[in-house]
């Protein structure tokens, strides 16, 4: 971390206070709602300066590099063919039209915007599209915001964050991407919340390997995508397993659109609302999931051949990323190929879900019993489950499995082993550089005069209690 001396934090600080006092206006968020998680919220603040792009600076990349901490980058409407690369901590990055400011890669460029290792960035109220890999891209970061963003026809994902932790992602969309529209991965515990995300026409609509803890989707959209959510364990990044996820209060509906660019794994997992391979102790309620020809809710295995390690033991659960980093590698002589990652100790419940043609609610694996798996079903508004009454065979207790049937769990199983053979049949990949231009979306408010915030103090709090099954859209 950068340390700042101590005269210049209290300036810095009591300068912050001063410009959230003269604000009246504006989207900005109040510190006193968010949890203090991030390490930048040591060196929280505004510098108060404002570097203009193309006025001050001629392009963004030049605008970041003589920005110092804090400063607030105001980038004008129009076309910027450039990669950016921040590495300055807690700028602010904003456009002045979400719509019409526009960094273009030109199918050449790698990443829209890049942040690497630099605390409290945070991107607001711009569009990034056309590039190789990503749209907007923080690693290895402590604390980050992506506001108000729009990221479409990018080659790997349009919002990412990896190796990062005190984060939030609101108010954004992301599409057309072969991976996933949204991806937050290998962080344990990740400390991030996505709040009012649309994805569509995406392999996935979001996709988190090895990431969890305190992290948290709400309020957010995923339709038309070859899959909808997918959270997944496996051993080929860090972190694992995939756990302590909360989905909750989300639309998730016709994920099974075959006419987006996809990886393999979008073919496999396609046409499945809400899809959990291998992920452990994830908290699924309260969404609203409908039209699917695979499952509404479906816990799955996920079969990762040439592993990189064996499977975590249930202690090995409550180790933080930094933790397992840390440790020894496994020897490749002694690493058990292949593995299977089943799902364990999930909770799903309230949800609506309808019209899913294998099943509303299902669990599958090969060779498992998986009444030793400890997921469970309450409360859920579903017609058709797989196994046959799964509801009753794994009732919830609280925010535990409760008393489990001993049999019931071989009538009308999931056959998940054929989604295997049937992965070739899938439709085609299309090309990510055809995805078509999406609509206009919300401009940020008050985005010419609002005061520059860092990504400090973050995620914001979130109260789930007071997220209600969302209504289904009328069109």
């Amino acid at each position: 971390m950068k340390n700042s001396r101590t005269l210049a934090r209290l300036l810095g600080v009591m300068l912050a206070l001063v410009l959230v006092g003269s604000s009246c206006s504006g989207d900005s968020k109040d510190a006193a709602s968010k949890d203090g998680g991030s390490e930048a919220a040591g060196d929280q603040g505004a510098s108060g300066n404002t570097i203009s792009v193309p006025d001050d600076q001629p392009t963004i990349q030049k605008a970041v590099d003589a920005a110092k901490p804090g400063d607030l980058i105001m980038v004008a409407a129009g076309t910027y063919k450039e990669a950016v690369d921040v590495e300055t901590d807690r700028l602010t990055i904003r456009g002045a039209d979400r719509n019409t400011t526009i960094l273009d890669g030109g199918f050449k460029l790698e990443n829209g915007i890049r942040v690497l290792s630099a605390k409290g960035v945070a991107i607001e109220n711009m569009t990034a599209r056309n590039y190789t890999t990503n749209g907007f891209f923080w690693t290895g970061v402590d604390g980050y915001r992506g506001s108000y963003l729009t990221a479409y026809r990018n080659g790997d994902y349009g919002v990412y964050a990896f190796d990062s932790v005190n984060g939030l992602v609101e108010h954004s969309y992301g599409s057309g991407s072969p991976d996933a529209g949204l991806y937050i991965g290998q962080c344990y515990p990740c400390n991030a919340v996505i709040d009012d995300f649309v994805s569509e026409n995406n392999g996935l609509g979001y996709s988190g390997t090895n990431s969890g803890g305190n992290l948290t989707i709400i309020n957010s959209t995923f339709r038309n995508n070859r899959a909808g959510i997918v959270p997944n364990s496996g051993s080929y990044e860090l972190c694992y397993p995939e756990r302590e996820t909360q989905v909750v209060g989300n639309l998730i509906y016709s994920n099974n659109n075959g006419d987006t660019p996809a990886i393999d794994v979008a073919l496999l997992a396609m046409g499945n609302g809400i899809v959990v391979p291998g992920g452990v102790r994830n908290t699924i309620e309260r969404n609203r999931v409908w039209d699917h020809t695979r499952t509404g809710i479906g816990l799955v295995p996920f079969l990762e051949e040439d592993a990189n390690d064996n499977l975590p033991t249930e202690a090995d659960w409550d180790i933080d990323c930094a933790e397992q980093k840390a440790k020894p590698a496994t020897a490749p002589e002694d690493i058990e190929n292949p593995l299977l990652w089943n799902p364990q100790q999930n909770i799903v419940r309230d949800n609506v879900v309808s019209d899913s043609r294998l099943a509303d609610l299902g669990i599958g694996s090969v060779g498992t019993d998986l009444s030793d798996l400890g997921n469970c079903w309450s409360d859920n508004e579903a017609t058709s489950t797989r196994p046959k009454n799964l509801q009753a065979l794994a009732p919830c207790d609280g925010d535990k499995v409760g008393e489990v049937a001993a049999e019931g769990w071989d009538v009308d199983e999931l056959n998940v082993a054929s989604w295997l053979a049937e992965q070739d049949d899938q439709p085609k990949p299309k090309d990510y550089k055809t995805t078509p231009e999406p609509p206009a979306q919300e401009n940020m408010p008050d985005a010419a005069t609002a005061p520059a915030e860092p990504a400090t103090n973050m995620p914001p709090k979130v109260d789930l209690d007071a997220i209600k099954v969302p209504e289904k859209p009328a069109s």
